[in-house]
């Protein structure tokens, strides 16, 4: 006669606490190796956030820092397709999964390296005929893995890209106590900073989480051809929000953001001159100067 959980002691004998414990002592000792962990999120999809990401990273990179990156976006990950590693074989020795490794020495894990084809969903294989995206409990438990089953070894900064959602910030709080801070992406539309000051509320006022500023992606138009900035009116601005945190930069939007984005090489790396490159790059300037205020960091050399 089969057993209910309730006929069952304790956890059946399957220790899940005790590797959870183990898990989380790993985790521990990865972290010990990063002086920065930075999460960037929404709170609302279809902002760029993954784009800020990528040349965000790409910023450090640049400044000769030692960076990863974890796509913690499990159903949606897009970031081994940005940073022009998809395909890449994950190799695993007793120390744990070796990173992909993208554009400047850029660490990356992400789920899309773990996916055969295109089209392959993240679903739940297990003993029922219910077939559904992972969700909740799993999506914190592979991120969990990500960040300590990987060897990050030593970094200055380690960026988690979160996927849409309020919610991931108090997984990412639970497992990362000691985040250094948040960079929160929004458009200016209405719609999408309504969530976004919630997004902030939780991070900073219930998490008590630093939020390092706000990043107004698509603010304007840039002419690929002549690079001229053309306002986009009609759109809501962040000047209006009581957000009480630092505007991290404007970012204009320019087509070929959306194409370096598909060919897998960060913006920043090709038009690092052009309007929108140059927000980027202040943007970057203004979360270092923001880390730097927290621990004292020697000066490094650019990559040229």
């Amino acid at each position: 006669m089969p057993k209910r959980y309730r006929d069952i002691a304790g956890d059946g004998g399957s220790n899940v606490a005790g590797q959870v414990a183990e898990q989380m002592a790993r985790l521990k000792a990865r972290m010990a190796g990063v002086k920065y962990t930075v999460a960037v999120m929404s709170g609302k999809g279809g902002v760029g956030k993954s784009t800020i990401t990528t040349n965000l990273a790409t910023f450090f990179a640049m400044q000769g820092w030692r960076v990863g990156v974890v796509d913690a976006d499990i159903n949606g990950p897009s970031l081994a397709k940005m940073f022009g590693v998809r395909g890449h074989q994950l190799r695993l020795d007793s120390s744990g999964v070796l990173p992909a490794i993208g554009p400047l020495g850029v660490q990356l894990i992400s789920m899309d390296l773990f996916l055969a084809e295109d089209k392959t969903p993240v679903v739940w294989d297990g003993p029922t005929a219910e077939t559904f995206l992972w969700r909740g409990t799993m999506e914190m438990h592979t991120l969990r893995e990500f960040l300590s089953d990987v060897q990050w070894g030593t970094l200055d900064i380690l960026l988690i890209d979160l996927p849409p959602g309020a919610d991931r910030m108090s997984t990412m709080r639970d497992l990362l106590p000691d985040l250094h801070g948040t960079v929160v992406v929004t458009i200016p539309s209405a719609v999408s900073q309504l969530v976004v000051l919630k997004s902030i509320t939780l991070a900073r006022d219930l998490l008590h989480t630093p939020v390092i500023g706000l990043v107004e992606n698509m603010t304007s138009y840039v002419c690929p051809t002549c690079e001229e900035v053309h306002p986009l009116f009609g759109q809501a601005s962040t000047d209006d929000m009581p957000l009480g945190v630092p505007l991290l930069g404007r970012i204009p939007f320019d087509p070929r953001m959306a194409a370096a984005g598909d060919q897998g090489t960060p913006y920043v790396l090709e038009y690092g001159a052009s309007p929108a490159g140059q927000a980027l790059l202040q943007m970057g300037e203004r979360v270092r100067t923001f880390l730097e205020t927290v621990h004292e960091e020697p000066a490094r050399s650019p990559v040229s």
